[in-house]
């Protein structure tokens, strides 16, 4: 019995030392700068060493303090955020006092992709020395997470906050920091932007292998992307250790570009590219907007190829067909011998004024340039008919480029076209019984049909004609 009491006594005390050396930690997403998404509940989350600790989380922005109950060693709680302020402190109390400093509540984006999300200032973009210089806005902040891959989904990614600097702003996705600059000074709220990008990576790398596995024509069309050294094609290799880490983080939204690697397997993103969206939002559990840039002209390979004006043909299918998402055009600020365009200024702009029209509520702002709507066929002309026109259609330069039109043998001829009202109509003098139009349709198109607010069409198709593989 004396010894039977010497054991207890002995794990109680071992127990004691456990409990009183119990540390908290939390993701990397939740520290100090950080920026909470206003007028939400945001989920505050992480570890403690103790298997059973009673874990009390408050927001100085009402001082109201939400308790619970660490799990095996974790926890989360939901914190109600007010509108958009700061800065704030949250402090976690356990067995230990865990306090993030200079929080602010405002409007939360995730940018990812691939090099052209991953472009930075430093990166000789347009103006680069005035805009890096002119980069001083505390009430943005930056989380940058580093080029890392994982086999199985990852809970936790390195990185931190930091306020927006010239020395911050040098090296941080410009395309994202020009869309949350122009949304702050629009809005005056704080903008918290989560850049998770790396070069070259195609779609599949960035969906997670599960999803992509539950559907035997993805996994055939990954298999065509060709393996480099330099990025993962893996499925879901890139979301396991970049994206899923930042699930639990409520965001306001998305903004994404990509889609240059997936010319390997160019149909495939007509399904794979809404399946990212899809599964993104289930994970956040969060039907949050979803906008992107089109893919810029560029050489790849034949002048008339047309992989990539299949992907651009995707994008915008996915506009007209997944809600709540919108589609930048960039065929007027490519570069045929730079894959990278320079005006990262004007992709952020273009990427806002979706944000600003449609979650910010700026009325009276024309957030997309012409996008086709539907076509009429008299004798040897096809009219062809607008959404975003209303106000009606320019041209850039002495005549329409770009416009194609075949017959009933899927033959594709130039056409001249001319703009009426807002309408324009085409014909070719090979084509009597036209029946279908391509415009912009083929990898290195740079065409010049705008609205009068100047933004540019998209490239687009009339046929749903299948492609050859």
């Amino acid at each position: 019995m004396k010894n039977l009491r010497k054991f207890i006594s002995i794990l109680w005390v071992i127990g004691t030392v456990q409990i009183c050396s119990a540390k908290i930690w939390l993701p990397s997403i939740l520290s100090d700068n950080m920026v909470l998404q206003q007028e939400s509940n945001v989920t505050i989350w992480g570890w403690s060493t103790a298997t059973s600790d009673s874990i009390t989380i408050k927001g100085s922005w009402n001082n109201i303090s939400v308790t619970t109950e660490a799990y095996q060693g974790v926890w989360s709680v939901s914190l109600p955020t007010p509108a958009a302020g700061g800065p704030f402190t949250v402090t976690i109390e356990g067995h230990e006092k865990v306090v993030i400093d200079n929080v602010l509540i405002g409007e939360v984006w995730l940018a990812s992709g691939q090099s052209n999300m991953e472009w930075s200032a430093n990166s000789k973009i347009v103006n680069a020395e005035t805009e890096i210089s002119n980069a001083r806005y505390p009430n943005i902040r930056f989380f940058h997470v580093d080029r890392h891959l994982a086999r199985h989904p990852q809970d936790d990614t390195p990185g931190f906050w930091v306020e927006c600097t010239p020395e911050t702003t040098a090296n941080f996705s410009a395309v994202a920091y020009f869309f949350g600059r122009d949304i702050h000074k629009k809005t005056g709220w704080p903008m918290g932007l989560i850049g998770s990008s790396w070069g070259g990576t195609p779609i599949e790398t960035w969906i997670p292998k599960t999803v992509l596995s539950m559907n035997p024509e993805l996994v055939e069309a990954a298999k065509k992307i060709e393996p480099r050294k330099w990025w993962p094609n893996e499925p879901g290799w890139a979301y396991n250790a970049m994206i899923h880490p930042l699930v639990n983080f409520r965001i306001a939204g998305c903004i994404w570009y990509q889609g240059e690697s997936n010319r390997q397997n160019a149909t495939s993103y007509y399904k794979s590219f809404p399946l990212l969206i899809k599964t993104w939002r289930e994970v956040w559990d969060n039907e949050f907007p979803f906008y992107y840039a089109q893919l810029a002209p560029f050489k790849y390979e034949a002048a008339d190829a047309l992989d990539v004006a299949i992907v651009r043909d995707a994008q915008l299918q996915t506009q007209l067909q997944i809600p709540k998402t919108g589609m930048a055009v960039t065929n007027d600020i490519g570069n045929l011998e730079d894959i990278h365009p320079r005006n990262k200024q004007e992709v952020g702009r273009r990427l806002a004024l979706w944000a600003l029209a449609k979650d910010y509520g700026v009325s009276s702002l024309e957030y997309s340039g012409p996008v086709y709507k539907s076509m009429e066929i008299r004798k040897d002309k096809i009219t062809l008919l607008f959404d975003h026109a209303q106000e009606g259609l320019v041209k850039k330069g002495k005549r329409l480029t770009d416009f194609m039109v075949a017959g009933p043998d899927r033959v594709f001829y130039p056409a001249k076209a001319k703009i009426v009202g807002n309408t324009v109509m085409v014909s070719a003098k090979n084509v009597k019984n036209p029946v279908a139009v391509r415009f912009a349709f083929t990898d290195t198109a740079q065409p010049n049909l705008y609205n009068t607010e100047g933004l540019p069409a998209s490239a687009f198709r009339t046929d749903s004609w299948e492609f050859e593989e």
